[in-house]
């Protein structure tokens, strides 16, 4: 089938899967897209935002839209890595050692409130992010396909949170900021409530399957073969280079910026139904691409 076609029923696919996922969260459509996007492309995300906007609830119903097991991790500051990874317990019967996985074998892992828990335990999940597999006792043990890590944190001023290190910051394609939603999308919320519907019971509402693992692996696999001129690669590497050369940028992007802002662009160019990348889809992504990985100069802060 050529790429074109596949590109349409990628695009079809995934318009669909936002329309049920809207079923349930109302007034966060650039959240859903973005976190569908980045799971085509095999990124991860952090999103930063207040309690209460329903971060945990969409990846509950993505769970049910896509077909696919989700876990949430509840971030703590008393939270060690074998909680987030899993360990090896001796058996008596069986005179061995056997692996008891931890949380994050699974699809969709919400690690909720990221930020509450020190430095030791978020590196639990950087192999596991960039690697796909998580190393315990010596012993390599892959995750399951797809995988993506869908990370919230609390906004940086609050107490008792820790920021997250550089390296792990890399490690997420997007940094999606969502705010409180617009005064329409509010009302509709609280008119759903009223008419008798929770959307914390998923059950009230005729949410369907869209995507299975497998197709979701498939449409990964078919991302390679997108179209993209040189053209639109020298347009990626002006905009991560313009970030090294900037009077307030103390510390700009790395090439796996670029890979990410690369491999993000080509999902959705294919989320849009075309098989070729658009220097438009580089221009819509770079902010959630880059907002993390740059820092500013001090004087920069300051105004």
């Amino acid at each position: 089938m050529e790429t074109a076609q596949v590109a349409e029923k990628i695009s079809a696919k995934f318009n669909a899967a936002v329309d049920e996922v809207e079923k349930v969260i109302v007034g966060q459509t650039e959240l859903i897209e973005a976190v569908l996007v980045a799971l085509f492309a095999e990124g991860n995300v952090l999103i930063e935002g207040v309690p209460g906007l329903g971060k945990t609830l969409l990846v509950t119903t993505l769970s049910r839209v896509l077909s696919c097991k989700s876990t949430r991790i509840q971030f703590t500051p008393d939270l060690m890595p074998s909680d987030v990874s899993g360990t090896s317990v001796y058996d008596m019967r069986s005179q061995e050692f056997v692996f008891n996985a931890g949380p994050i074998f699974t699809n969709l892992l919400l690690a909720d409130e990221i930020n509450r828990a020190p430095a030791k335990t978020q590196s639990a999940l950087l192999e596991a992010m960039q690697e796909r597999q998580v190393s315990v006792d010596g012993q390599t043990q892959k995750l399951s396909q797809p995988f993506i890590t869908i990370a919230t944190q609390n906004p940086i001023e609050q107490e008792g949170t820790y920021p997250l290190p550089e390296a792990q910051l890399d490690r997420f394609m997007f940094k999606l900021l969502i705010d409180y939603p617009p005064a329409s999308e509010e009302i509709n919320i609280l008119k759903m409530y009223a008419s008798g519907k929770d959307n914390r019971r998923p059950e009230q509402f005729d949410v369907k399957a869209i995507l299975s693992e497998e197709e979701i692996v498939k449409i990964q696999n078919v991302l390679p073969k997108m179209i993209v001129e040189d053209s639109v690669l020298e347009y990626i590497h002006k905009i991560i280079s313009a970030t090294r050369n900037w009077p307030s940028i103390e510390v700009g992007a790395s090439p796996r910026a670029g890979v990410n802002l690369l491999l993000a662009s080509r999902a959705l160019a294919a989320c849009r139904g075309r098989d070729f990348v658009v220097p438009d889809d580089v221009k819509m992504l770079a902010p959630w691409v880059l907002r993390h990985r740059l820092r500013l100069n001090p004087d920069a802060e300051i105004e």
